[in-house]
């Protein structure tokens, strides 16, 4: 049975609230934050004490692929950049934040992760997988958490509190973003734009609907020897309103999806900060 994903859902609106108006929410106490380095996105997030958002940034890049910084200062130099402006919003110096990588990534990519998060100013409290920061955020405790990133589909299965299984291959937004520029014989960024614009939505989803059944399988053959009664996707990848229907429809699992996906990761690694 399927947690009540309420809480989590109010929570990730008033965190997407503070990333695009730019505000920060009243907080005491010590500050926890995150830094997820994403495929198509960094995001900076940051919570109270008692895990509730106070602000967060969000901005587009390159830097990371498939879980692996090939831009080392380009990430540096984004980050440093978005610590600064947050220290500014807040009226504090942020020194300690967290960060999340795909589940079973080399330990030299976890180390150059951590290095680029020491380099932009913060010391390294935490390195955790991106599911399990997410499973975090939804308050759940057994199923599998599916985080759809832009390199890779990651997952985690988790069963009373405890994490099982984590895995993670090679599939994502990325991919979909590969297709619909084949499709359509255009660059891949302006394919990027088309599958990023809601009003798109019926012309794109056809097009990348099998990328989705291909993420589909690969959580279906990792569930074979970890069986679960719910998944959960998060990822900015997954925002298509069509997406958790394709992935119970193909896996046979009830699939849900809380409000404002890409935000889930980011704000469960602040809380695990």
């Amino acid at each position: 049975m399927a947690y009540d994903l309420s809480a989590a859902n109010e929570t990730l609106l008033e965190f997407e609230r503070l990333v695009r108006e730019g505000k920060t929410a009243p907080w005491s106490g010590n500050l926890k934050v995150g830094v997820d380095l994403g495929t198509a996105n960094i995001v900076v997030a940051v919570v109270d004490e008692e895990n509730r958002p106070v602000a967060g940034m969000t901005t587009p890049s390159r830097v990371v692929r498939d879980g692996i910084v090939v831009d080392y200062m380009g990430a540096v130099s984004a980050v440093t950049r978005m610590k600064r402006e947050l220290e500014e919003r807040l009226g504090c110096t942020l020194e300690r934040a967290a960060t999340a990588i795909p589940p079973g990534i080399l330990a030299g990519n976890v180390r150059c992760i951590a290095n680029v998060i020491e380099g932009a100013g913060f010391e390294v409290s935490n390195v955790i997988d991106e599911p399990t920061a997410a499973a975090t955020v939804l308050g759940i405790d057994s199923g599998a958490v599916v985080d759809v990133g832009g390199g890779t589909t990651g997952i985690s299965v988790l069963k009373d509190g405890a994490v099982e299984f984590t895995g993670d291959e090679p599939t994502g937004g990325t991919h979909m973003t590969l297709v619909l520029a084949g499709f359509h014989h255009c660059t891949t960024d302006e394919a990027e734009e088309m599958k990023k614009d809601p009003k798109q939505e019926s012309n794109v989803f056809p097009v990348v609907r099998p990328v989705v059944e291909k993420m589909a399988s690969i959580v279906s053959r990792y569930l074979r020897s970890h069986p679960t009664d719910a998944i959960y996707v998060v990822g900015g990848a997954c925002c298509f309103t069509q997406f958790e229907s394709v992935f119970e429809k193909n896996i046979g699992i009830p699939t849900y999806k809380p409000e404002v996906p890409l935000l889930v990761t980011p704000l469960g690694i602040a809380m695990n900060a």
